[in-house]
């Protein structure tokens, strides 16, 4: 048996289903490199505007290239992040949009990044009072 913080006895079942980041073998490793990745915030962060093509995202997120577009949505899709609907005509249309957890997921990454956002200019200090 596993402890919590609590210092209650957790059936290891149940701890294995939560995961343990420290874990060097945690699946949820994978998952929050996936989420916390350059491209995945930021791909995460684009699908809240609601549903995307692939063209679509690559212009709006500057700087990705295909293949890392295609990569990152393929991880949050494996994930339940991202949702993608391939419709049938050529030439081949295919969409993107934020499952339900994607939106909460999205929720958090974006506090993160507007937080990124708003204090640039103390990153911006921190880092030349460090050179």
């Amino acid at each position: 048996m596993s402890e919590n913080t609590q210092d209650r006895p957790v059936p290891l079942s149940e701890a294995m289903a939560r995961g343990h980041l420290f874990a060097e073998a945690c699946p949820s490793r994978e998952v929050l490199k996936h989420v916390t990745s350059r491209w995945g915030v930021l791909v995460l962060v684009a699908l809240q505007s609601g549903t995307h093509r692939f063209s679509e995202l690559r212009r709006k997120i500057g700087g990705v290239s295909e293949r890392m577009l295609a990569q990152t949505l393929q991880w949050l899709e494996e994930d339940g992040f991202v949702n993608r609907v391939s419709y049938p005509v050529v030439p081949p249309h295919v969409e993107y949009s934020l499952t339900p957890m994607g939106e909460e997921v999205a929720e958090k990454v974006r506090g993160l990044a507007d937080w990124i956002e708003v204090n640039m200019y103390r990153i911006g200090t921190a880092k030349e009072m460090a050179d």
